[in-house]
């Protein structure tokens, strides 16, 4: 099993491609977990999957976190109510004041949300599709639009078209900002605070209290 095979596009990539994609559909966060084990196999280098070293941890985190509540605050009270969602969460429901479930919620946001679903639709899909496409101006926009669409799609079994509606606007969001800087880190720290905040909306039985319009 060499390196190059495994990162190329012939029988064996698209196995590779193939068998990662399909982990989530056993158990997530797998495809990420997969990604990880495919990197070092093929001795891919961790910056071009986004697992860049920042300038600052700190300051990346801080920001990754303040983006990512204001995010979900900005869409909960305006941009979701415009599009006609409901004010509850109705799938997530059982969760308000739910304590004995949050200890778990909480893991699972941050692993799933914050490092596997980052992992693989930001770091892993921008970098396959960059090798077709390439880095031009153009093909970023089209592994954006593309990703946000698998993104989105995801999210419709266990969330609905609200949970797509919302998903189409993070994925163009932490796209449009991972093909500028190639960094996972900050979107890993708020992709998982944007969860975080709507688990505490939802906990303390806030949801439509935040709403601003009408």
């Amino acid at each position: 099993m060499s390196p190059p095979a495994l990162r190329g596009f012939g029988p064996l990539g698209l196995a590779a491609i193939v068998v990662i994609l399909a982990g989530n559909f056993l158990i997530a966060p797998l495809s990420a977990v997969l990604v990880l084990l495919w990197a070092y196999a093929s001795q891919m280098p961790w910056p071009e999957l986004g697992f860049v070293r920042p300038k600052s941890w700190t300051k990346s985190i801080v920001i990754g976190a303040l983006f990512g509540a204001v995010f979900k605050l900005v869409m909960k009270a305006i941009v979701m109510p415009l599009l006609g969602a409901p004010a509850v969460n109705a799938h997530y429901h059982f969760l308000t004041g739910n304590t004995a479930a949050l200890p778990g919620m909480i893991a699972t946001l941050i692993v799933v949300a914050g490092f596997g679903e980052e992992t693989v639709y930001r770091g892993y899909m921008f970098e396959r599709l960059g090798k077709l496409l390439g880095s031009s101006r153009r093909a970023k926009i089209a592994i954006v639009l593309i990703t946000t669409t698998l993104f989105a799609a995801a999210h419709y079994p266990d969330q609905g078209i609200p949970g797509v509606e919302q998903a189409v606007f993070t994925g163009l969001v932490f796209g449009g900002i991972f093909a500028v800087t190639g960094e996972l880190l900050m979107l890993m720290v708020a992709h998982a605070t944007f969860d975080l905040v709507a688990l505490a909306l939802i906990y303390w039985n806030v949801e439509a209290k935040v709403i601003l319009w009408p």
